[in-house]
């Protein structure tokens, strides 16, 4: 089994990313990774609570990272990777202009 993850910054500005499932980090992992850069790029929370939750960080990681980052081929099956493993989902939709995630 394989998971998809598309991440869309614009009309012309979408990535199809392709993980196999051997490569998907498992849940504890990929709430790590998703901490990590969460801190590294300096993302702010999205809600006014403060709350932040892991579809708030997948798109604010996504958002901080930029289409210039998912031109990586390392960085962008990172965050397939994580993205994946965080929602345990095989189809996950992260629309930038939009602020939505779906699966």
């Amino acid at each position: 089994m394989r998971s998809e993850v598309k991440v869309v910054f614009g009309p012309d500005q979408e990535f199809n990313l392709v993980v196999d499932a051997a490569e998907v980090l498992s849940f504890d992992a990929a709430r790590r990774w998703l901490d990590e850069q969460f801190v590294k790029y300096g993302c702010e929370p999205l809600r006014g609570s403060g709350k932040v939750l892991i579809a708030d960080k997948i798109l604010a990681v996504a958002a901080a990272l930029g289409p210039e980052a998912f031109a990586d081929a390392a960085v962008s099956l990172d965050y397939a990777r994580a993205a994946s493993g965080a929602l345990s989902k095989a189809l996950v939709r992260v629309d930038i202009p939009k602020l939505s995630l779906s699966y």
